[in-house]
């Protein structure tokens, strides 16, 4: 008889495998009922036509959202080119839409990131620096653990001279509720090697993403 889990995707980490077992994970029978549980608290009623099917769209758009979880970002840069005619210069990837949620309100954030490292020999697919970002963005977050895990994951995977990555985000948890202030913008920064010692490869990566 089924269990009603999804199976765990072969590109989870194997940390993360092992930290979220099947028999941890609640069933999507569970995860459902979960959600019904909130409609009630909210003060509807699950059972009325407009909300009958909600549990299992919130169940299938957590699948969407929170898809991080089951990617391994060391993996997805693993691949690697060295067939470079020796270039050494920067490589920046800027204005990276993603979409995230607050791991203390679970709510919407909302940005973009820029992205460079300095290559030491080997060079990445420029898509995977798009999908590393996504593969921490999908993923209950904050905005400042997120900066560094991709730019740890980057220096890690490629050890090129440098990495630099500057995140820019509009947080719902502010806008929507407590202090509803919408319309700011956090910016967070991480520089590892040349980008941290070398105020001139800095403001050089800072001007590229319109920061300088």
């Amino acid at each position: 008889m089924s269990s009603g889990r999804p199976p765990l995707p072969s590109i989870i980490s194997r940390d993360h495998r092992e930290s979220v077992s099947t028999t941890s994970r609640p069933s999507r029978t569970e995860a459902e009922e979960a959600v019904r549980t909130l409609i009630r608290w909210a003060g509807d009623n699950p059972d009325r036509e407009g909300l009958l099917d909600t549990p299992d769209r919130v169940a299938r758009s957590y699948e969407e959202f929170f898809a991080g979880y089951w990617q391994d970002p060391e993996a997805i840069l693993r691949t690697t080119f060295e067939e470079t005619e020796g270039y050494d210069e920067m490589v920046v990837l800027r204005d990276i839409d993603y979409e995230s949620h607050c791991e203390h309100h679970m709510v919407p954030i909302i940005g973009r990131a820029h992205v460079a490292y300095l290559p030491n020999s080997r060079v990445v697919g420029i898509s995977k620096l798009a999908r590393i970002v996504e593969a921490y963005a999908k993923r209950l977050q904050i905005q400042e653990k997120m900066t560094v895990q991709i730019a740890n994951a980057i220096n890690k995977v490629l050890a090129p001279k440098g990495v630099a990555v500057v995140i820019e985000g509009n947080h719902a948890c502010m806008s929507t509720r407590g202090v509803h202030k919408p319309g700011v913008t956090m910016v967070t920064s991480t520089m590892l090697g040349a980008f941290r010692d070398d105020p001139a490869t800095r403001r050089e990566f800072l001007a590229f993403t319109g920061k300088g």
